[in-house]
């Protein structure tokens, strides 16, 4: 059972400034049950636009007798499918990538939106996202042996990791992490510590790397394995060991079917609704949305773009409340 260059990244972190005091544009605060509806309408709008877009609403967005009827026309905006990719890249990388290319998560995020694409084309599209002849500019392009943006040679190479023998295990966490959300906290090895695999299998390593449902080793060894070469490059040696027993006893033989297996658990989506209530919050859903956060499931299962889950929870009554 399953269970861009920095600029970028600081604005996709920045704090909304006066949103949660609730100022309408008048600059007094407007309350949801306030007499004024025009007052609480230009809170709602207020809010919703600069979540959303990240900008100060129009005069149309103000005047609007029911804001939140401009939400859909909102998640397809190009301006939100900026902000959206600049935020998964924060959410999806440990830090801001040192080179553009790094940041294959926000190339990718961006492209699957600004084309229509499925949700799941981020993780599972025939894609490659790469400098393109010129060594400046990065580009996404068709690739049949592509698996979203994690067969990206940038990509590969930035999480490839340090383990001894090349065993993928930053590979294999960033994966989950970037797909169902799993967050682990890193220990720091004690001077001396045997960190080969039989290091790993000792307690207390062995919790995480080979006995939990997600065991990090054992993911990580059905992933090809980094090679460094005598020239320093690096370089990737395919796993053809055949499939094996991960995730709590899912039979997967690569690293396309440990995707396929992620994307088709009820992880995914839940995973998906809680980054809807991140970029829209800046906070994991409460337990007395719990109510909000189903219908968010619900409607992206059925429609499977991330605007679908997006819209459940900005159209929601107590978002502008």
């Amino acid at each position: 059972m399953i269970l861009g260059p920095r600029k970028r990244w600081v604005m996709a972190l920045a704090p909304v400034i006066g949103v949660a005091m609730g100022l309408s544009a008048s600059g007094r605060q407007a309350k949801a049950d306030d007499p004024d509806k025009a007052a609480f309408n230009e809170r709602c709008a207020t809010r919703l636009s600069i979540s959303i877009l990240g900008t100060s609403p129009t005069a149309d967005m103000l005047a609007a007798a029911d804001p939140q009827s401009l939400v859909d026309g909102m998640l397809t905006n190009p301006t939100f499918y900026e902000r959206f990719a600049t935020f998964l890249n924060s959410q999806w990388n440990r830090d801001p990538g040192q080179t553009q290319e790094l940041d294959s998560a926000y190339y990718l995020s961006k492209y699957v939106l600004t084309n229509g694409k499925p949700w799941s084309d981020v993780f599972l599209g025939q894609y490659k996202v790469d400098l393109d002849t010129t060594g400046k500019t990065v580009q996404v392009t068709d690739d049949p042996e592509g698996l979203g943006y994690f067969r990206s040679p940038p990509w590969l190479k930035r999480y490839a990791g340090n383990e001894p023998a090349g065993i993928k295990i930053s590979t294999a966490y960033r994966i989950m992490q970037n797909t169902i959300g799993l967050t682990l906290v890193a220990s720091t090895n004690a001077p001396g510590a045997d960190i080969s695999a039989t290091g790993r299998q000792a307690a207390p390593c062995n919790s995480c790397h080979f006995d939990n449902w997600y065991a990090l080793d054992k993911v990580a060894g059905i992933l090809s394995k980094k090679i460094t070469n005598p020239d320093k490059t690096v370089s990737f040696q395919p796993y053809t060991g055949g499939p094996q027993q991960i995730l709590g006893g899912v039979s997967v033989a690569d690293d396309k079917e440990l995707v396929q297996a992620l994307v088709k658990s009820e992880n995914y989506p839940f995973n998906t609704c809680r980054l809807a209530f991140q970029f829209l919050y800046g906070r994991a859903e409460n337990q007395c949305e719990g109510a909000v956060f189903d219908q968010c499931v619900t409607q992206f299962k059925a429609q499977g773009t991330i605007q679908s889950a997006l819209s459940v929870v900005a159209k929601d009554p107590g978002y502008c409340q």
